[in-house]
């Protein structure tokens, strides 16, 4: 198959369905691969540690640049004296570090919603094709119909083939970013706990 039967058969709309189809599959594993990183330089240079002063906490933050340390070391060194709401401090940190996971969670989402539309807007675009080869021909032949017709439709599998798997990737970064915030403040107290303790 040539590569313009391929564009006559899905359109400008298929077109548009694949490179949101490839644009979603990088988005999905480039935060997947920098998540699991995050996570497992936080478990080997926080999680593992003997914490007991701030200043060890400090000691951690200048040799590690994750963003989860980063915004624990922020609560102890500022929370105290900047805000009386932790958890908001917490979440307006969450989007200060992760802002690049943030806006990944955006597009996935953006693309599993505007996928199937696009796959209608193809099909809605085949169909008026048909309809205006009807009105030519007078009695086209049922296969041609046919071909038409399925042409026509290739573009809504297109458009659920991009979104289901897309949303499944959205929902599974979101829990884990979320479970990401929670650990944040769950060892923000503790680490607060430990500096009024000394």
């Amino acid at each position: 198959m040539s590569t313009a039967s391929l564009f006559h058969q899905i359109g400008y709309a298929g077109i548009a369905l694949i490179l949101c189809g490839i644009f979603a599959m990088y988005l999905g594993i480039k935060t997947f691969i920098y998540l699991y990183c995050v996570w497992r330089e936080f478990k080997r240079e926080f999680l593992s540690q003997n914490i007991k002063t701030q200043e060890d906490i400090a000691q951690i933050y200048s040799k590690t640049s994750n963003p989860l340390v980063s915004i624990i070391n922020d609560i102890v060194v500022i929370h105290s004296e900047h805000s009386e709401d932790m958890r908001s401090e917490v979440s307006y940190l969450m989007h200060r570090n992760f802002e690049k996971v943030s806006k990944a969670l955006v597009w996935l989402r953006l693309i599993a919603v505007i996928s199937p539309l696009l796959g209608l807007l193809g099909t809605v675009l085949g169909m008026v094709g048909v309809f205006q080869a009807i009105s030519t021909d007078g009695n086209p032949n049922s296969a041609e119909l046919a071909g038409g017709i399925w042409e026509a439709m290739i573009t809504t599998v297109m458009g659920l083939i991009v979104a289901i798997p897309t949303l499944i990737v959205y929902y599974y970064l979101l829990l884990k970013f979320r479970g990401f915030h929670i650990e944040a403040i769950e060892h923000s107290y503790r680490m607060l706990d430990i500096c009024k303790r000394k």
